[in-house]
């Protein structure tokens, strides 16, 4: 399969670190005084950080990528030294990636004589100093052989059955245990707060009359169906566009769309709703670049929400 990811020119990286904070997926980080993508696993290719760069050392470049491959990108790592590894596989660990920890961890030690750092130290260092026994290291996470290898091979099927995910966190599945007595707030039929068709980035026209100095909801797919109260607390009163920043294609339209809405539509406000997923980043990043190639300015609250339908983080940037 062919991806869109970003590759940085070192020679021409100063260290400014301007990049870093507009990565939300996490995927660079300042090491050794260069700015260094420490996983391909959370790159979504987006490219925010390109417009960041003063020295014009990002760019996106696309290239065949088979379904994401540990032992691939540890390879590459190790040469990068001792930082970059434990940058990478921090970087897993937080983001839950257990079974392709295992397998760098893995590699690392059958590898170890030809590579120039210690390799035990360095997980001990990832485990915040717990030391780790080298034979018990196939389960590096504290799991049984057994289970260790039905965590990879769990890891493998989601990375094949979900190549676009690139293992994206936010494809995890999990389940929910909701109180049974919880009263419902309203009975029989509740009203839709949504007054136009069509929603989705893609399909709709910047200069229909309803959006015409409107206030503007640009919320990921996946946000209406967390939040049980979206069409009387978020969307009522309020203009609607809707988008998926991981897997929608072409997402250079919906700037150009969101410039429009707001230099020619003149909306009033943006409240950006996505989850807390690292890929939904990608929608505030539009709405923010489309902010700084508009002619006006627009004020944009960010609303983040939790897989369980919480209001995790709510501000105006």
């Amino acid at each position: 399969m062919k991806r869109e990811i970003i590759e940085i020119d070192e020679e021409k990286c100063t260290g400014c670190g301007e990049c870093i904070p507009n990565c939300h997926e996490g995927a660079l980080q300042m090491i050794d005084g260069k700015a260094r993508l420490i996983s391909d696993l959370m790159c979504d290719g987006l490219g925010a950080c390109i417009g960041h760069c003063p020295e014009g050392a990002i760019e996106i470049i696309e290239r065949e990528a088979q379904p994401y491959d540990e032992i691939a990108v540890i390879k590459e790592m190790v040469k990068k030294g001792e930082n970059t590894i434990i940058a990478h596989l921090t970087h897993l660990k937080d983001h839950n990636e257990i079974g392709f920890y295992n397998q760098g961890v893995k590699w690392m030690q059958e590898n170890s004589e030809n590579i120039d750092f210690d390799v035990d130290q360095i997980i001990s260092l990832v485990h915040n100093g717990a030391p780790e026994e080298k034979e018990s290291t196939p389960a590096a996470c504290g799991c049984s052989d057994d289970e260790h290898n039905q965590d990879n091979n769990h890891h493998q099927h989601e990375h094949h059955h979900h190549e676009h995910d690139g293992g994206c966190p936010g494809s995890l599945s999990q389940s929910f245990n909701k109180p049974e007595s919880a009263p419902a707030e309203q009975t029989g039929n509740v009203p839709s707060q949504l007054t136009h068709w069509p929603v989705q980035m893609h399909l709709i026209n910047p200069a229909a009359s309803h959006f015409q100095n409107s206030d503007l909801v640009l919320a990921a797919d996946c946000v209406a169906f967390s939040l049980g109260d979206f069409h009387n607390k978020h969307l009522k009163g309020k203009t609607l566009a809707i988008a998926c920043p991981k897997l929608d294609s072409n997402t250079d339209v919906y700037v150009q769309k969101l410039i429009s809405l707001i230099d020619d539509a003149k909306v009033n406000t943006i409240t950006v709703m996505k989850m807390t997923v690292p890929c939904c980043g990608g929608i505030l990043q539009m709405a923010q670049i489309a902010s700084q190639n508009a002619s006006r300015k627009v004020p944009i609250k960010s609303i983040t929400v939790d897989v369980n339908g919480k209001i995790q983080h709510e501000d105006w940037v």
